[in-house]
Parts: structure tokens; C-alpha cells; sequence
């Protein structure tokens, strides 16, 4: 029936959606394959209309998902983290009454973590005068732990203690020093030391290192060196290029700037004070992240790098910042609140997030972080740890720094204002929701054990910065210190240039360089000192420009060897002592092979060492000179006058430009005889050098070779030094230095012979 109506269908109107009847009037087939043949355009016409309004659909559909999805993430966001409700003007005190210690008080306090038994160095921190220890169990430590001279607060001496951060601590991490820090403030604590187990202190001493007191007559009245705010866009700082090392870096410091390795231009100073926390370096094993562990050492071998001692300690400017550590820091009660170490990140990062943090809520206090020389020694057990423990560092640390440096708040109080950054560090991702609770209960507890809010003051980096003038600018050149070169990048050709420095080292390590400058001494003192004092026992400047700052002692040249014995008496277990004079260029390198036993002069030297007959027509001067010559030489005892006559006849006299000579240890003793004989006679340096050398020994016996192939040229055509430079002799003459570009000119031709020389500039 439906074949035969849709066969001959009866006439009707047409509608505007159907097809025309002539399709059907003379049917061939209603096979399929015809008839999509013959209809396939509009089947696909179709399709493509239906796929259309379907993907129409969909996309609409997703893209109002995906809206949403972004606005409830953004909504989410900003209420997913309740902003804790404090009234910090009605915390309840929290006395202690529990504890065996409740009468307990003490104003110094080193808190530790332990875990085992009592080490060697917790007995050591245990006696330090005037300190009281304690240290904080975990879930590892032996129950039956006992020190003699430490607090322990076990576990269970923990929970009685009602601490509200007791709710937030892990169970068996070191941040359960976050209790141990309340305890002691608790019980007097003016001054905290926060130590580990394997810090040993140098000397037994912390107030030999750092600055206990800051007011009151005990109080070191004094300015410290401070990093230059001249650039603001510089944030963070490697304070252990300051100390000497600048090849090794600390935990916490942005991996994109352990290659800014260049010293500081120049230093401002503030006056002492304001230093509420403060980092002291460790020998041995520093403060290191993984990849420095990991990178620059052999599997067995441990760490025993050395900062420099001496270098002076370094305060950092508001808008600048510094890792800072849980294990060799003190912090002074101002800083009290700077203690908290955060729960919800991997224990390698959260002092140092800690540290960060502090050091923006401490400029609002006026304060700052001081860094000081080596204040402990941290043995290397050689027990790292992965680089997964770091990865909140390593992630976050840099954008953590400029967040902080940007970050701004108008909290009426100092603890209003912690919390509110707490908050903000949580939505930003830096830590979670539990540390902006526990930094709520970190507080309150502060003020329940008996802590007072400090002062706040404007904050520095909202004032125009005053321009630094020349006047201000306080120069320090850090010493290069033996370091760590065990990189894959550094075992070739460094590791050669390495070597070479420490081999020239060790030759002249204990040679004394008296060095005389006839140049601007204010400009190049410390210019030679950084070239020459990496290869010798220390240089000593002698200079008619007496500059006490400088260190640079008054000579007069044409007298220098008057000079010598008093420096001979200030270095008695020297090996020697070599003269040089700052127009001729010393290549250390090329004199490893000289008899450090033997006098060394220019006697080989044609046109340095001069052999005239003394005869009638001389000038006055001359004549002079010669006669107080063979005045002294007549008075000589007969060991020296045998030497001396035994070398030249009495119809002539030696003259020696005396720019270069060497004074081996077992010889001192004549050359100070000498200067002595001489007297108060003037006689010439150049001619009293000469005759001195040849009394003391005949010049069959000096090391002639030493010095015969130097480079020495009287022509005075030559006016560029360069030209006559080789790096093949063991010195150079003349080159004049009265500046710093003339220093850098001078710095890269000898890198021919010391590639190393390089990073001076």
C-alpha cells in the first residue's frame, strides 16, 4: 500500500519544502545506490547544515563551561582561604607551669633540633659560656636523651606546654624548633642563637663573632659596611662573593643568579645598631643547596671550604635580600617573631622561605640583616639530600623575592601586618592555607608567653633614594680564596689554571713582596694588593704618599733600603723578601725554578747593573757618592769587606737600578748589619744595593739566571709598554700604572701568562 501510494501519489499543492512531483513521475529504481547517486549533494548539503548548528551548539556550550570554570577558580580563589578573625589586644597569658624550668631565666639561648644520641658538638655548644642550650625531641630521638648543661623538652614535655602552634608542628621535622624558640622567649630570652646539631663554633666564642648587644655601654660603637642600593632592580644578593668564595652559592638563592660573580664596585656605610638578625658563614661545609652539593664534588669527598676570616661583616639596604638559615643565625628580641619556620613546605626550603619573609617585615621595623665572617665550622658527612627537597626553592624563590620587595600593606601594627603577608603569600601560591593558621597561632603565642609588639617605622623604600656620592663610597677588594672547581664545566682547562695559581701559591706563600710605588699610590694600592697578594705572603707599600687607610707606609726611594729592616722584623718566619719597584711588571709564573736560597739582582743585566771606573772628572754628585761608598766599605767587618773587594777592584764602583732584587731569610741578618753600618750616611739606593749585595755574597753565588732574562729597556721611543711585553720573561721594564684603566691594560696582558688574572676585571 505505501509502495503503490508513494508509487502514484495524487496531486496536491505544493508545498515550499517539498520536491517536485517530475522526480518520481518515471522512477528507474529505488535501489539505494541510484538513488544516493542521484540525491548525494543534498544529503551533504544537509549534513554539513546539521554539523554546523551542532558545533555551534557545543562550542557555546564549552565556552560558557570553560567561563565559568575560570570565574569559580578566580572565586575560589579569594574565599577559599578564610582570613583569620585575631584580636591580638586580648590574647591570655600563657604562663609557664608545667615544666620543671618554670622559674627558669636565661638571656642567651642556642636552640637545636635533635634527633640522636648527643654529639660531640651538642656537648660543645653546651659549654659555651653564658649560653643556655636547649634542644627540641622529635618522634626520633631517644627517649632517654640527656645532656649535661642542655634543657630537653621531649614530646611529651611539648604538649604540656599549651603552645597553639603545637596543633600545626610535624612530628619528626626540625621545625618543631618553632616550640623550643617560644620556650626560651618564655624564659627570658633576649638574644637567640638558632644552631643544628653539627654546627661547631669557632673558639667556643659566639660574641667574639657576632654583635650581642646593640645598645648600652657594651654595645660595639661602630658603622658597617652596606651593599649599594645603587641599582634598584638588583633584589638579591651571593654574600659569599663578599668572604672570598665567589664560585660556591647559598641555599635559597635564585638559580639564575649564581653566575653574577663580580665583586661590589663599592660599599655604603650605617652605623651599628639595627642588625636584629644575623648570618654568620660556615667553614667546612656552607650552607649549599643540591645542585651545588651535587655538581662540584667527588661522591666520597667531603667539603672543607674556607671564607675569608678577616673580611669585614656586611649589612644589606631595604629592596635587597639574602638567604638566611636555621643552623648559624642570631636573632635579637626585635626579631623575635622572625623565628616562625612554616609547616606546609618541604623542610630544605622553609627557613629559607622563612628568611625571606623576615627580612620584609623587619624593614618595617628599621632593621636589617648583617652577614657576618665565619662563625662556625659544619663538618660534611657527606650526607646530602635530594634535589625534590628543595623544589620549593627552586620553583618559587625568585618571584617569592620581587613579590616581597613590591609587596605593601597599611596595617596599623607590626603582627597585623605579618599576617597579612602570611595571607597574601598563601594566595600567591608560596605556602599554603595551614601556615596562614599557624602563623594566627605563631602570634598569639608570642603574646601569650610575654612578648611585646615592636616599634613600627616608615618604610625606607617608599622615600626618594639619596644620590651616593664619591665621598660615600667605601671600597672593599674580597680576597679569592682556594675553592671548589670540580664542576663538569671546570675539569679541563680551569682546573689546569687551578693548579698553576696554587702551585705559585705554595712556591712564594711565604715570601714577603715590599712593594714601592712611585705612582698615585691613592689610586693603585689596592690594585697591586689584588694582583700580587693571591701569590705572596702579604705586599707591603711603600710610597712617599703616606695613606694609613691604604695601609701604605712612607719611603722615600732614593733611601728605600733604609726601610727594609723594620718590615724584615714584622715577618720573621718569612722565607724571603722581594723588592720591586711598580714600573717593573713581575711574571711570577716565570720564576718557579729561582733558588729561593740564593740573592737575586740584576747583576746579569746589562742595563741595569753598571760597572764604571771611579776616576777625577766625575760629577759632584758622583764623587760624592763614591767617596761614602768607600768610606763604609773601609769600616766593613772582614767577612763583608773580603766579599765585597773579592768582587771589584778599589778603582771601581757598582751602579744598580735596583728596581727588582731578592733577600733570602738566611741573609736578613747581613742586610740589617749593613743598613746598620751605613748609618746616617746617604748614600744612594742604587749604589747601596749594589754594594750591600756583593758584601753579603760574592755574585758567583747570587741566582743570576733568576733575573738575567728580563725584559729592561732604557728607550725612551717606547711609549707603549705593551709592545715590549712577553709573558715568556720573569719581569718587565718600565710600565707605569697611575690608573685604573692603565691596571686593567696591564691585568689582561698578563693574563697571557695567568688566565686567571681575568677575573679581576
Amino acid at each position: 500500500m505505501l509502495v503503490q501510494d508513494r508509487a502514484a501519489p495524487k496531486p496536491s499543492k505544493p508545498h515550499p519544502r517539498s520536491l517536485s512531483p517530475l522526480r518520481f513521475s518515471e522512477p528507474k529504481s529505488l535501489d539505494f545506490s541510484t538513488w544516493l547517486s542521484d540525491n548525494l549533494y543534498k544529503v551533504l548539503t544537509v549534513g554539513l547544515l546539521i554539523g554546523a548548528v551542532a558545533a555551534f551548539f557545543l562550542l557555546r556550550y564549552f565556552s560558557d563551561t570553560a567561563a565559568l570554570l575560570y570565574l569559580e577558580s578566580r572565586a575560589e580563589a579569594t574565599t577559599s582561604i578564610p582570613y583569620p578573625k585575631v584580636a591580638f589586644n586580648v590574647v591570655p597569658a600563657n604562663p609557664d607551669s608545667s615544666s620543671q624550668y618554670h622559674s627558669f631565666r636565661a638571656e642567651r639561648w642556642i636552640v637545636v633540633s635533635v634527633f640522636g644520641p648527643p654529639s660531640d658538638t651538642l656537648r660543645n655548644l653546651a659549654r659555651i659560656k653564658g649560653w643556655q642550650l636547649l634542644a627540641i625531641a622529635s618522634s626520633g630521638t631517644p627517649p632517654d636523651w640527656f645532656l649535661k648543661g642542655a634543657i630537653f623538652l621531649s614530646l611529651d614535655d611539648q604538649a604540656k606546654l599549651n603552645y597553639r602552634v603545637l596543633d600545626h608542628l610535624p612530628y619528626s621535622s626540625f621545625i618543631r624548633k618553632t616550640v623550643g624558640y617560644l620556650f626560651a622567649i618564655q624564659h627570658g630570652a633576649k638574644k637567640i642563637f638558632d644552631a643544628d646539631d653539627r654546627a661547631h663554633v669557632i673558639d667556643s666564642d659566639l660574641g667574639k663573632h657576632f654583635d650581642l648587644e646593640l645598645i648600652g655601654e657594651e654595645a660595639r660603637r661602630h658603622t658597617i659596611l652596606q651593599y649599594s642600593h645603587d641599582n634598584p632592580n638588583r633584589t638579591v644578593i651571593n654574600p659569599y662573593i663578599h668572604f672570598g668564595q665567589r664560585s660556591v652559592w647559598p641555599r635559597g638563592l635564585p638559580l639564575e643568579n649564581v653566575g653574577e660573580v663580580a665583586h661590589e664596585e663599592f660599599y655604603t656605610e650605617i652605623y651599628s645598631g639595627k642588625q636584629f638578625i644575623q648570618q654568620g658563614l660556615s667553614n667546612g661545609l656552607p650552607d649549599v643547596d643540591s645542585v651545588f652539593y651535587f655538581t662540584r664534588k667527588s661522591q666520597f669527598e667531603a667539603f672543607d671550604i674556607k671564607f675569608d676570616e678577616e673580611a669585614p661583616k656586611v649589612a644589606l639596604p631595604q629592596g635587597t635580600m639574602v638567604p638566611v638559615n636555621s643552623f648559624n643565625t642570631l636573632f635579637h628580641s626585635s626579631a623575635f617573631w622572625g623565628l616562625m619556620l612554616p609547616v606546609s613546605v618541604s623542610s630544605m626550603a622553609s627557613d629559607v622561605l622563612r628568611g625571606y619573609w623576615a627580612q620584609r617585615i623587619l624593614w618595617e621595623i628599621g632593621g636589617c640583616v648583617v652577614v657576618y665572617p665565619p662563625t662556625i665550622y659544619r663538618y660534611d658527612k657527606i650526607e646530602s639530600y635530594p634535589y625534590s627537597e628543595e623544589k620549593d626553592l627552586h620553583v618559587n624563590v625568585g618571584r617569592l623575592i620581587k613579590f616581597l620587595v613590591s609587596w605593601r600593606t597599611n596595617k596599623p601594627t607590626l603582627f597585623e601586618k605579618i599576617l597579612h603577608l602570611s595571607y597574601v603569600m598563601a594566595e600567591e601560591g608560596f605556602w599554603t592555607e595551614q601556615d596562614v593558621r599557624f602563623t594566627a597561632a605563631w602570634l598569639q603565642d608570642l603574646l601569650a608567653v610575654g612578648y611585646q609588639q615592636p616599634r613600627l617605622m616608615s618604610l625606607e623604600l617608599d622615600r626618594p633614594r639619596a644620590q651616593i656620592g664619591h665621598g660615600d663610597r667605601k671600597e672593599f677588594i674580597p680576597r679569592k680564596l682556594p675553592s671548589v672547581h670540580l664542576g663538569v664545566e671546570e675539569t679541563g682547562t680551569v682546573n689546569y689554571e687551578i693548579g698553576n695559581l696554587i702551585r705559585w701559591r705554595k712556591h712564594f706563600g711565604n715570601v714577603v713582596l715590599i712593594m714601592f710605588v712611585n705612582g698615585p699610590v691613592n689610586r693603585t694600592a689596592l690594585e697591586w694588593r689584588l694582583l700580587y697578594g693571591r701569590i705572596f705572603k702579604t705586599v707591603v707599600i711603600l710610597s712617599e704618599d703616606k695613606n694609613p687607610d691604604l695601609a701604605v707606609e712612607y719611603g722615600q726611594l732614593w733611601l728605600a733600603y733604609k726601610y727594609l729592616p723594620k718590615i724584615f722584623d714584622r715577618f720573621k718566619g718569612a722565607d724571603g723578601f722581594l723588592f720591586l719597584q711598580d714600573n717593573m711588571i713581575l711574571n711570577y709564573w716565570n720564576l718557579m725554578q729561582a733558588d729561593k736560597s740564593k740573592l737575586w739582582i740584576t747583576n746579569k743585566v746589562a742595563e741595569s747593573w753598571t760597572t764604571f771606573s771611579v776616576k777625577s772628572n766625575m760629577s759632584a754628585w758622583f764623587t760624592q757618592q763614591t767617596g761614602l761608598v768607600k768610606k763604609v766599605v773601609s769600616s766593613l767587618p772582614a767577612h763583608f769587606q773580603v766579599s765585597y773587594k773579592g768582587s771589584i777592584d778599589d778603582t771601581s764602583l757598582i751602579l744598580c737600578s735596583s728596581e727588582i732584587f731578592f733577600i733570602p731569610r738566611r741573609f736578613v741578618g747581613d742586610f740589617v748589619d749593613l743598613v746598620g753600618l751605613v748609618g746616617d750616611l746617604e748614600i744612594h739606593h742604587k749604589f747601596a744595593v749594589a754594594m750591600m749585595f756583593m758584601a753579603m755574597d760574592a755574585p758567583s753565588n747570587f741566582d743570576s739566571e733568576a733575573l738575567r732574562t728580563i725584559v729592561y729597556s732604557t728607550d725612551p721611543k717606547v711609549s707603549e709598554p705593551v709592545k715590549i711585553y712577553s709573558a715568556q720573561a720573569p719581569a718587565v721594564y718600565p710600565w707605569n700604572v697611575s690608573s685604573e684603566p692603565d691596571f686593567v691594560r696591564l691585568i689582561r696582558t698578563m693574563a697571557l701568562g695567568d688566565p686567571l688574572l681575568m677575573e679581576m676585571i
